[in-house]
This record gives structure tokens, C-alpha cells and sequence, in this order.
């Protein structure tokens, strides 16, 4: 029963991240709108502090295959819970975007991901693998560096939500920013076109990123503040 409360949390907390906060993006997002660009970077980083404080003593509040790989990496869980959770998310992912999908009006859109250049028919692989697996290693350290001790608990959520705020704010203008495998899971599934034909754009770099941002934690930072404990 306690596995099955954490999935239902990851769940959750995937289903209210694609709906919320795609849902604002595809609402008001405009890349040329700085008010509009701020607005959508905060709903992200809202959401994830609301849910961190909500499910974070349930499951963590991964709600993102970039941040479990990189706590799996770190010894944080095992095999079994990261398959489950990879698969909460992206069913909480689908059923957000499904609904966001019924209910926006006709036109809108649902806060998919394109590549950058998309919009010219000038699409840049490279540019947006890079991107988005930067924007991710940054975030993913944040979690696991906020995470790392237990007197962070009380500040952990504002810290995450914050990274996730501040990759945002940079990345809407390349990519819409996904850093996140299922949030554009759902959306991009639901939109169709070159935003599911490139979705696995969104799932190679954020997961690259996360593995990245997960071996830097283990192998340099981590394991520095554990030498100087000594």
C-alpha cells in the first residue's frame, strides 16, 4: 500500500504540472510577451512547490524521468520504483493533457514542444538536444543539492519551484522548455504533428541532462563535501 500511495502521488503531481501549468502556456505563452513568458516560467515553478509541500513526503515529488533517473543513480530508489514512476508520470502527464485538450478552446494550444526554429522551417536538432539536456543538469543538481539534507526540508520546495522558474525563463524562448519527458509527453501526444513526430528531442536531452547533472552530484560535488567532512 505504501508503493501504491507513492505512485498515485507521482501520478498526481504529473497530472496537475501538464494541466495547470501547459495549460497557462497554451493559454498566454508568447515568446515576444515578456509579461506572458514570466507568467508561464512562474505557473511551472508554482506548481512544483505547491506538489513538492503536498505528495514530497509521500513519494519525493519527482513528478519528472529526469529527476528519477537521478536520484536512481544516487542510490535514492530502486529499479522497481523508478519504472513505476516513470510510468505514473507519463499516464499523469496523458490524462492532464487529455483534459486540458477537452476542455481549452478551439485553437489553443496545450503547451507542446517544438525545436527551435520550428516556427521559420528551420529546425535545429543539435541546438535543442543541447538545450534542453543544459537546462535539465541545471535543474536536476538543484533538486538533488536542495534534497541533500534534511535541515533543507522546509526551503527545498521554494528552491526547486525557483530552478524550475529560472530555466523556464530562458529556455521558453528555444524549446518552450521541457527538461521534463512526460510533462511533454501528454501535450505533445494530444497537439500531433511536429510536436509528437519530435518529441523524442524531449525525452534524449532532459534524460541525458538528468544522468549528467546525477553523475556530477555522485562523482564531483557530493563526493567533495563528503572528502571535507572527513
Amino acid at each position: 500500500m505504501k508503493d501504491l500511495r507513492k505512485y498515485i502521488a507521482e501520478f498526481i503531481g504529473t497530472f496537475v504540472l501538464v494541466f495547470v501549468a501547459c495549460g497557462v502556456a497554451g493559454l498566454i505563452c508568447d515568446v515576444t510577451n515578456v509579461a506572458s513568458v514570466l507568467m508561464t516560467a512562474l505557473a511551472f515553478g508554482g506548481v512544483i512547490v505547491a506538489m513538492a509541500y503536498s505528495i514530497g513526503n509521500i513519494s519525493g515529488c519527482h513528478i519528472n524521468p529526469a529527476v528519477s533517473v537521478a536520484v536512481l543513480i544516487n542510490g535514492g530508489m530502486s529499479v522497481k520504483d523508478f519504472i513505476c514512476y516513470v510510468i505514473a508520470q507519463f499516464a499523469g502527464a496523458t490524462a492532464g493533457a487529455a483534459l486540458l485538450k477537452g476542455i481549452l478552446p478551439e485553437g489553443a494550444g496545450i503547451g507542446a514542444n517544438d525545436l527551435i526554429g520550428m516556427a521559420a522551417n528551420q529546425p535545429n536538432l543539435i541546438g535543442s538536444l543541447l538545450i534542453e539536456a543544459i537546462l535539465t543538469c541545471i535543474f536536476v543538481l538543484a533538486v538533488l543539492g536542495a534534497t541533500s539534507k534534511k535541515e533543507n526540508s522546509n526551503v527545498a520546495g521554494l528552491v526547486i519551484g525557483g530552478s524550475l522558474t529560472l530555466v523556464h525563463l530562458l529556455g521558453i524562448y528555444f524549446t518552450g522548455t521541457s527538461v521534463n519527458p512526460a510533462r511533454s509527453f501528454g501535450p505533445a501526444l494530444f497537439a500531433g504533428g511536429t510536436a509528437f513526430s519530435n518529441y523524442w528531442v524531449f525525452l534524449v536531452g532532459p534524460m541525458v541532462g538528468g544522468v549528467i547533472a546525477a553523475l556530477l552530484w555522485k562523482f564531483v560535488l557530493n563526493g567533495k563535501e563528503k572528502a571535507e567532512a572527513k
